[in-house]
């Protein structure tokens, strides 16, 4: 059996705080702003994954009222929703992600982001996609007052 979810994550840029795409900090003079470390492409994976697998979403797990969480990488909260799918009797057959910022430029980075997400849900990085794109200065992302990502995957059954 199959299933497919999506995800999707925005948060605003701010200044005084590091900007962590895919779990790479990426110099910039903006980051985002979050409990966690903001990070919108994590979350927005983490989401697709728990809607496949019908575990619910990332506030449901990691709630931002629970200190626990607070600052945490979310390279940890993908390792912890790679768990709950897997207990779930799911595995990842692949990932499909877009990353939507009109600064910075994210190409150089893709790679890296790619080995982090594959290393914590322990799959083949060529299982897992990452595209970046800009708004072309339409919008809040095009205003750059914020980044937001989208995230699609396909579970199967064990």
């Amino acid at each position: 059996m199959y299933r497919i979810g999506n995800g999707y994550d925005v948060h605003r840029l701010v200044e005084g705080r590091k900007l962590i795409l895919g779990g790479v900090n990426i110099p910039h003079i903006l980051g985002l702003d979050g409990h966690s470390d903001a990070d919108v492409l994590c979350h927005a994976l983490c989401d697709s994954l728990l809607g496949a697998s019908g575990a619910g979403d990332l506030g449901k797990h990691f709630p931002d009222t629970d200190d626990q969480w607070k600052g945490v990488s979310s390279l940890v909260l993908l390792e912890e929703t790679e768990k709950i799918v897997a207990a779930r009797g799911y595995q990842i057959t692949n990932i499909d992600t877009t990353i939507v910022a009109q600064q910075p430029k994210l190409a150089p980075h893709i790679q890296a982001m790619t080995s982090n997400i594959a290393e914590c849900l322990k799959i083949h990085s060529d299982q897992v996609n990452i595209k970046a794109t800009t708004t072309e200065n339409l919008g809040f992302t095009g205003r750059e007052e914020g980044i937001s990502a989208y995230a699609v995957v396909l579970l199967q059954t064990k």
